[in-house]
This record gives structure tokens, sequence and C-alpha cells, in this order.
């Protein structure tokens, strides 16, 4: 009968704590199981990530490459085909942060022909790409090049 007083884990489920540095006989005297010296060996190891033990390490061996332009305008794009599924008539600023087509409200939003446009909408944004504009007035509607935070 099982009771509280002979409560025991399953056979194997639990095991001896590890005993080192307790002499040659244990079999993990003198080094406690940490290999030879050297630093890791010692107590309180810990390398940063990329530490090559203290030669010159790869990051810092190749080359730089590039830069980073400070000017670059970044954009929220959205692309044609989602403006169709969306179900309005005339898209504006506003809009693409309330139907979730643009996630930033800070950045500007451009438009990309991706997808397509299959009805009339008047549409505005910051920027549109060429085709954009093509398959706007192609399906008869209007592409309007807001300045600034237009509603």
């Amino acid at each position: 009968m099982i009771s509280l007083s002979n409560l025991k884990p399953a056979k194997g489920a639990v095991r001896k704590r590890k005993r080192v540095g307790r002499g040659p006989g244990s079999g993990y005297g003198v080094t406690a199981g940490r290999g030879s010296n050297g630093q890791k060996s010692r107590s309180g190891y810990s390398h940063s990530r990329g530490f090559e033990g203290g030669q010159m390490p790869l990051v810092r061996r190749l080359p730089k490459r590039g830069f980073t332009n400070i000017f670059r305008r970044e954009f929220n794009i959205v692309n044609l085909g989602e403006l169709d599924k969306c179900g309005l008539d005339e898209v504006k600023i506003a809009d693409y942060f309330e139907k979730n087509l643009a996630r930033r409200p800070r950045l500007a939003i451009k438009i990309l022909a991706d997808g397509g446009l299959t009805r009339k909408m008047r549409i505005q944004a910051h920027k549109f790409s060429k085709a954009a504009v093509e398959m706007i007035e192609k399906a008869g509607g209007e592409a309007i090049v807001c300045q600034g935070d237009e509603t």
C-alpha cells in the first residue's frame, strides 16, 4: 500500500552526484574531470561570442566592405494587389494603418505594382513606382502624390 511514509522516486530517476576532486582513487581526482590546465579549467571561466583564445578574431581579420548611406529614405511598401483586396474606392494615408497595410507610421508610403488592380481607385501615397501609376490609370483610377501627413 502506498502512503506518504514510503514514497520513492521511480527506479533510475535519481542519480548520485558526481564527487570530483576527491583523490586519485575516485577517478576524478587531480583535474576533477576538467582536462589539463588552462583557461577552461579555471573556475568562473566564460568567453565572449567571437573570442578565439587571444588570436585576432575572424571578424576583425576580414576587410570591411560597402557603406551605409545616411541619407537613405525608407518606405512602407504596399502592393496594388493588397489595395485591390481592401475593398476601398478611395485610399487615404490613414487607411493604410487602419487596414494594417502599413505598420510604421513615421515612414512614407510607396505603392508598387505587384499583384495588379482590377477596379477603379483613387489612391493617395507619398511615392508610386512607374508601373503602379500605369496600372492605376489603366484601370481608370487616379494616383495622388501627397507631400506630408495629408489624410
